[in-house]
């Protein structure tokens, strides 16, 4: 957890509102908000800011502390707070101003005060002109920590005394923060429920930094966490499962697999976790689709290889399967790996870095002129109506993914059989297997004529 930044814990019982007041700091919703109780599981971290104040913040479970210890999920849960405890330089606890105190509230109070880290108490959920708000806020003097601060996170009321708490409690930033522009690699890893992705992420971390447990659906908010791997700063993302859509009837998980396809959006590398027993079903090629389609690094990760008889067999299967369901992307990274044991993960983070490299990859004017007359010499292009196709001039006006324009006489009329012949020597010239790789033609006239050799 270590970062330049000062780091901000939320913590409180369930449905106080600490997720919203999470995604109104984060400037975004990260933190999956719904009117049942103990939504949030995992640890949850991002970059937030308050006017000028910057930090690494955490939302944490809103824990029923009363519970069984037997029940391992509670365990680990409580263990994840007690962690971000640990780790903060400040902590907002947060009750709920409409309730009052609740004893759940004097058994979280006992829990900060031992941390002995500076701590601003907020009475949430303030919205309104209630008269009896008044009276139950008073009673947060009763937890032992000065004034609460009365706020609405859901409407952003208050924040203006919530930013004078923290700036008088608030360690300034370190001075590795200054000039810091290197971005990370957003790295995601999706599937369907219980297929191992946050054991995946555990094992790249070495430690048990996401909750992990033989129950399908114990992660449901996309789960982000910075590292650094051979030098490339890396955002890892842990994803909840997704299910076929008529099997998601209840309103979390509903929200929990927006939450994950929404995570395709931001992420550079997909790595998309399958189960041997039943290779690249109808739900993850629809997942992995997506991912192309979105112009994403797709790298395919076969779990639970440790446990696999007939392994040949199943790589010819899902090769395959490939072919058919991505015709369009070819030479797509597959590596077998034991979660588990670690077997091959770090050879998975290997290649997704290979394949970034690919994705980022730009190629001069000059090679890729050369390489269209030689291919368009080796194979002419067709005839369209009475004249002949013509390409005149090609550049690359983009990565992620590599994209190129090519000028030609007659841009809407290029076969797509031409298409997937230039597409193909392009990968197999150029080394771009395994990424999206678009073409897109334009006709008039030549605005990079001026450059063009003599």
């Amino acid at each position: 957890m270590g970062n330049a930044l000062p780091t901000v814990a939320i913590v409180g019982r369930p449905n106080v509102g600490k997720s919203t007041l999470f995604n109104r700091l984060a400037g975004k919703k990260l933190a999956l908000v719904h009117d049942r109780p103990g939504v949030t599981r995992d640890l949850k971290e991002t970059q937030g800011k308050l006017g000028d104040l910057r930090f690494q913040l955490m939302d944490t479970a809103g824990l029923d502390l009363d519970k069984d210890d037997t029940d391992h999920l509670t365990t680990l849960m409580r263990e994840q707070t007690l962690k971000a405890l640990l780790h903060a330089d400040l902590i907002l606890f947060v009750i709920d101003a409409r309730l009052g105190l609740l004893p759940l509230d004097e058994h979280f109070a006992k829990l900060v005060r031992k941390s002995g880290k500076p701590t601003v108490l907020i009475a949430n959920k303030c919205e309104g002109r209630r008269s009896n708000l008044t009276a139950t806020i008073a009673e947060g003097y009763q937890l032992g920590f000065d004034e609460p601060v009365a706020l609405s996170a859901e409407h952003g009321q208050g924040l203006q005394y919530l930013y004078e708490a923290m700036a008088s409690r608030l360690p300034a930033p370190s001075e590795e923060t200054e000039g810091t522009t290197t971005q990370p690699l957003q790295l995601a890893v999706i599937g369907r429920p219980n297929v191992g992705k946050s054991t995946l992420i555990n094992q790249w971390l070495q430690q048990e930094r996401v909750l992990t447990s033989d129950m399908p659906g114990v992660t449901r908010d996309a789960i982000a966490i910075d590292w650094n791997y051979k030098d490339q700063p890396i955002r890892l993302i842990d994803t909840a499962g997704m299910r076929k859509r008529p099997k998601v009837q209840d309103a979390v998980e509903k929200l929990a697999v927006s939450d994950a396809l929404r995570t395709i959006d931001y992420a550079q590398v997909v790595i998309l976790l399958l189960d041997p027993q039943d290779i690249l079903s109808k739900q993850d090629a629809t997942i992995a689709s997506t991912v192309i389609d979105e112009g994403r690094v797709l790298i395919i990760a076969l779990n639970k290889w440790d446990q696999v008889q007939n392994k040949s067999a199943i790589l010819d299967e899902l090769k395959y399967r490939l072919e058919k369901i991505l015709p369009q992307v070819k030479g797509v990274p597959c590596v077998a790996i034991s979660a588990q044991t670690g077997q091959n993960v770090t050879r998975l983070l290997d290649q997704s870095l290979i394949a970034y490299q690919t994705w980022n990859r730009r190629l001069t004017t000059g090679r890729l002129n050369q390489w269209l007359q030689d291919v368009t010499a080796q194979h002419p292009p067709p005839l369209v109506g009475r004249s002949r196709l013509k390409f005149k001039y090609i550049t690359q006006a983009k990565t992620r993914p590599p994209t190129f324009m090519l000028f030609t006489n007659k841009p809407d009329d290029v076969p797509d059989a031409y298409t997937r012949y230039l597409q193909n020597n392009l990968r197999a010239d150029f080394d771009l297997w395994g990424v999206p790789l678009r073409l897109t033609y334009k006709g008039g006239r030549n605005p990079y004529v001026k450059d063009m050799p003599k």
